[in-house]
């Protein structure tokens, strides 16, 4: 195998390691030689791909944002949010993400906790995130409802409201089938941003 390849294959490793840990001990309790030990790899071998954790952390937040891209281009993607339909699709393209990145997500918020720097790193990829959205709330306002706030403001509320749903349902929290938790999701983000039911 080739250096350039065994490397590849070395930092994905770790980061998938680091994701397992993140699920079952949390993000704070991991240590940077558990990682290399959950990948099959001398300690050293770390930081021969990140300076730190708060670095492969960084590394996960970078794939999170191509991961989130890539969903934007699925068929069946509508940026018309004055369709519930729309609001619908984008509802379970959120509950899909969040299931497959979980660990990593929950990790990103721990992290922002002990780490003013991190902090404000996680900050500015949400805000990025809410403004790709504030196009989509850009329908509800031409078909002729009114905003809860600015269109930045609506999504972030959209958005903060839909994470921490999506968590506690999937922490148990939540005493609904998925099926009725998507549906009653997609109901309260529609009639939040368009003051009206469908």
């Amino acid at each position: 195998m080739k250096r350039k390849e065994k490397a590849a294959e070395t930092e994905a490793a770790l980061k998938a390691a680091a994701q397992r840990l993140f699920a079952t001990r949390g993000y704070l309790n991991t240590k940077i030689t558990d990682i290399a030990a959950e990948a099959g790899r001398a300690a050293g071998s770390f930081y021969n791909h990140f300076a730190g954790k708060e670095e492969l952390l960084e590394s996960l937040l970078a794939d999170l944002e191509e991961a989130g891209d890539e969903s934007a281009d699925q068929p069946g993607h509508s940026p018309d949010f004055a369709d519930p339909a729309a609001v619908r699709f984008h509802v379970e393209a959120y509950w899909r993400f969040y299931r497959e990145h979980a660990p990593t997500l929950r990790a990103l918020q721990h992290a922002a906790m002990v780490n003013a720097d991190f902090a404000r790193k996680l900050a500015e990829f949400t805000r990025a995130q809410n403004e790709e959205l504030t196009d989509h709330v850009d329908y509800v306002t031409k078909a002729g409802h009114r905003l809860p706030g600015t269109p930045l403001a609506s999504v972030t509320m959209m958005t903060t409201a839909a994470e921490t749903f999506v968590r506690q349902w999937h922490d148990g929290v939540v005493d609904m089938s998925e099926e009725e938790a998507l549906e009653a999701l997609t109901r309260f983000v529609y009639r939040g941003l368009t003051g009206r039911d469908y």
